[in-house]
């Protein structure tokens, strides 16, 4: 009997009326364990893999199986705009079975929640944001919401792990589960997991290894892939000349006007995905495609789209791309998840992506179609040299990080999910939030909640017992009589408020201020220690303090100094990223999917690695500093770093290396060596050295000594730092 034949008769017809020939691998192996509704599963597959139609099949046949009251399926999806596209595919299946589908978010009007809140049903699909204000406001009726409920699914479900969303939907599926008294079989999709059992881990925490995991390889369909490299000039010269045989007045770079023209002539006609890291810089490539439009007189086909734009501004560029009409998106991440866009060509990126697991994503939005190959472009501009040019800028790291990437992929890797965390933050927002469901608890049963069988079983129960000391003492909570603890007025203030609900916030910018002039901002993730030099507004500046809750950094005037770097990468680069870097410098192979001037490039960055003999050595000389290549991710980077300043160097991040400055090499590697064989810096003593360790939403309700420890297991990694010092220092100099 075939996987379908299970179904129910209702759900057949449907698939038929699809003109569907069949199911496809994925959607067949989900049938069986869904339809048990015991089963905890990981649907893994490409973007335009079928995996909601694999998990929603079955789901629909065993509502229809077995009807009944009350809200039965539970979606949970990271952005609003995934809950429109996905209500809209399931409203048709929902509406030919008589099962309620509804999307509740901030846009969704009051009257339909209201309907479902007095009539609860079917299958609602919402994000973790709302879902935190429903129980939070509505403790009581939680019962009857979801009496009958039967399957929770989480969209997307990567975006979560690792990040303060994801924690916060663990606690979430686990307090609703506390309340039904029952376990609740829980359903992630994703198209992008590296370490399957940390994924599993995840959705359900403590028990990973009995989530069962189906993630068909398939055949692996055709893949074509470029990388085109471009240099920047010193001069402007190149710019001006080139738009001017362009006719464009652009202040763009030659390097800029470049790609932009390739984009213009490869993709125009068709519809494509065109990935850029930041939102300035989506408005910048858009511009330029436009005036590349002007200039020859068609029809402009290219369209930016980015979290900072209007709902119907995304909207109108979304529904371009579904219509028949050619249709070019300049975008950020806001279009690597799964919203259907319809039929893409090809993606481009331009520099060099955040992660391979970006790439895997962003690469299934295109060769959707049987037959069709998915197409990627890559345009990444590197410097040209100079005589005075650093190693760490020389030997064109964007472009070997490129690479590395590109390989890693096609070797069918990608990052694992982010070592867990503390998050103590939402650790804050969940106690103060069922303090509000419940009206009231005792601190055993919040410890039994969140700590002894939740998601925050990292924390001990001595931390757990300083954290509401803590919020005592900050008069977020009260104690009565009989020893509950209660929402304090102002504690009631911060839940009542609508920004309580969302565990993240946006992270805000330092002010830059010496004699009590402000110079600009930095972000706030760059770690800060008191007499680090940094370079901003083309002058050398030294930090002297840091007013965490003013967001203010203290400068004063001093030589020597690095550019701080001012776009994010996510979580960092990870250290098998870095690993593969330096084997592509060491190597000789060329990879065959990169352009003429890519493979000049890659020559280059090659000859300058050997001209600084960092083949032999990744410690060495240059202008009067030491300079540290460890190849190692940014985590490790980060803590040697503040090691290096708590130790007394002077010290700076800069790109890929550590520079020390007034420190000669042979000097350098002895210290290495001997802080190699001392015991491992304990990391409290490290992260009581950075004054700027607020970095998520409630961290300024946090003691010094909790700031510590949360700080130090989020931003460090000692032992793996240790067992670098150890490498550093058997490293012979040139």
């Amino acid at each position: 009997m075939a996987a379908a034949d299970h179904l129910h008769p209702e759900v057949q017809r449907w698939i038929y009326h699809q003109g569907w020939t069949g199911l496809r691998p994925i959607q067949e192996l989900a049938i069986a364990p869904i339809l048990g509704g015991q089963q905890d599963l990981i649907i893994a597959a490409a973007t335009a893999g079928g995996k909601t139609e694999a998990a929603f099949l079955p789901i629909f046949s065993h509502l229809l199986n077995h009807p009944g009251a009350s809200i039965r399926v539970l979606g949970l999806s990271p952005l609003k705009a995934l809950i429109n596209d996905q209500h809209r595919r399931l409203l048709d299946m929902g509406e030919s079975m008589g099962i309620s589908v509804t999307a509740w978010h901030g846009d969704v009007a009051s009257h339909r929640k209201h309907r479902l809140l007095q009539d609860p049903q079917g299958i609602v699909i919402i994000t973790p944001e709302s879902l935190e204000a429903l129980i939070a406001r509505r403790g009581p009726a939680l019962g009857r919401l979801f009496q009958r409920l039967n399957y929770i699914v989480i969209d997307e479900m990567h975006v979560f792990i690792g990040s303060e969303r994801g924690r916060q939907l663990q606690s979430l599926m686990h307090r609703l589960e506390y309340c039904l008294d029952r376990s609740i079989p829980r359903i992630g999709l994703s198209a992008t997991l590296g370490d399957m059992d940390l994924a599993a881990e995840f959705l359900r925490p403590g028990h990973g290894r009995q989530v069962q995991v189906i993630n068909p390889a398939g055949p692996g369909g055709q893949l074509r892939l470029q990388l085109r490299g471009y240099q920047r000039s010193l001069s402007d010269q190149a710019a001006v000349e080139l738009a001017a045989s362009q006719a464009l007045h652009s202040e763009a770079s030659a390097d800029d006007l470049a790609m932009a023209q390739h984009l213009f002539q490869a993709l125009r006609g068709s519809n494509n995905l065109i990935f850029v890291n930041g939102r300035a810089r989506v408005e910048q490539m858009a511009d330029l495609l436009r005036l590349f439009s002007e200039q020859a007189r068609v029809p402009n086909e290219f369209y930016p789209h980015h979290g900072s734009l209007a709902k119907h501004l995304r909207e109108e560029v979304e529904d371009l791309l579904r219509s028949d009409l050619p249709a070019n998106v300049v975008c950020t991440t806001t279009l690597e998840m799964g919203i259907d866009v319809g039929d893409v060509q090809s993606i481009a990126q331009v520099g060099s992506p955040l992660s391979v697991a970006s790439i895997r994503q962003r690469l299934g939005r295109s060769g959707r179609r049987a037959g069709e190959p998915a197409i990627a472009r890559f345009y990444v501009s590197v410097p040209e040299l100079a005589a005075d040019m650093p190693p760490q800028e020389a030997i064109h790291p964007e472009l070997v990080q490129t690479i590395a990437m590109i390989n890693l992929l096609l070797e069918r890797w990608c990052e694992p999910p982010v070592p867990e965390k503390l998050q103590l933050s939402t650790l804050i927002q969940q106690l103060l939030s069922l303090l509000s469901q419940y009206e009231g608890l005792k601190a055993q049963d919040l410890w039994e909640i969140l700590g002894e069988t939740g998601p925050f079983q990292q924390v001990s129960a001595e931390l757990f017992q300083d954290l509401l000391r803590c919020l005592g003492q900050r008069e977020m909570i009260q104690q009565s009589g009989d020893r509950t603890l209660l929402l304090s007025p102002k504690g009631e203030r911060i839940v009542n408020h609508y920004s309580f609900y969302s565990a993240f916030q946006t992270p805000e910018d330092y002010e830059l201020v010496h004699l009590g002039r402000t110079l600009g901002t930095l972000p706030q993730r760059i770690p800060l220690v008191p007499q680090m030099r940094i370079v901003f507004a083309g002058q050398s500046w030294q930090v002297e303090a840091v007013d965490e809750a003013r967001k203010i950094i203290e400068v004063s005037s001093a030589p020597g100094g690095r550019v701080p770097r001012f776009s994010g990468g996510g979580g960092g680069i990870h250290s098998h990223v870095r690993q593969a870097m330096y084997h592509l410098y060491c190597s000789q192979d060329q990879p065959p999917y990169l352009d003429p001037m890519a493979q000049r490039l890659l020559a280059e960055a090659r000859e300058q690695f050997r001209a600084f003999h960092l083949h032999r050595t990744s410690v060495l000389g240059f202008a009067s500093q030491s300079l540290i290549f460890c190849w190692q991710g940014d985590r490790v980077l980060n803590t040697l770093l503040v090691l290096l300043l708590a130790k007394g160097l002077k010290a700076a991040k800069e790109g890929i290396a550590i520079a020390v400055r007034q420190c000669d090499p042979p000097t350098l590697v002895a210290q290495l060596g001997q802080w190699a064989d001392e015991p491992m810096s304990a990391p409290l003593d490290l992260a009581r050295s950075v004054k700027n360790k607020r970095l998520d939403k409630y961290d300024y309700l946090l003691s010094e000594d909790l700031l510590c420890h949360n700080y130090a297991l989020s931003e460090f990694d000692v032992p793996l730092t240790w067992q670098t010092l150890r490498d550093l220092s058997s490293q012979d100099l040139p």
